[in-house]
């Protein structure tokens, strides 16, 4: 069994969805395991991964605008404000979504969908530079 990881740093333009598949395909095929299983994690408590359809740019889109009507910036419900109106949105949309992402690798590659990307999904509204962990363990 072999092992390997590394760190992506991802800056990200603010709220929003960036896609870190391709990062992601290069450092897997450049580590030689050919079947095994990748973990992808973020670092972050106000971003988080998602697999989601990468063809169609509306999808994630509509993804923000459901996240926008799903916990809005400033609901009073929220007492944690301390770096702003987005920041407990930022933890609550973090906590509806994943930290972590567990892909099979086959024949050397991620096992993902025709249609299936990796997102880091950044919920605060200003830019931050964000640390995506990717450990692959196989043979």
């Amino acid at each position: 069994m072999r092992q390997a990881h590394t760190s992506l740093q991802v800056q990200t333009p603010g709220r929003g969805f960036v896609e870190i598949t391709h990062d992601t395909q290069t450092w897997v095929r450049g580590c030689k395991i050919d079947e095994g299983l990748l973990t992808v994690f973020i670092r972050h408590t106000s971003a988080s991964l998602l697999i989601q359809e990468n063809a169609d740019p509306e999808v994630v889109r509509d993804l923000e605008r459901f996240f926008a009507r799903l916990v809005p910036d400033g609901d009073a419900l929220f007492e944690h404000r301390a770096e702003g109106a987005d920041d407990m949105p930022a933890h609550v949309r973090a906590a509806l979504t994943q930290t972590h992402l567990s892909i099979p690798v086959i024949d050397g590659e991620p096992a993902l969908g025709t249609w299936q990307g990796i997102y880091l999904v950044e919920h605060r509204t200003r830019a931050h530079r964000r640390e995506v962990v990717l450990h692959l363990l196989g043979e």
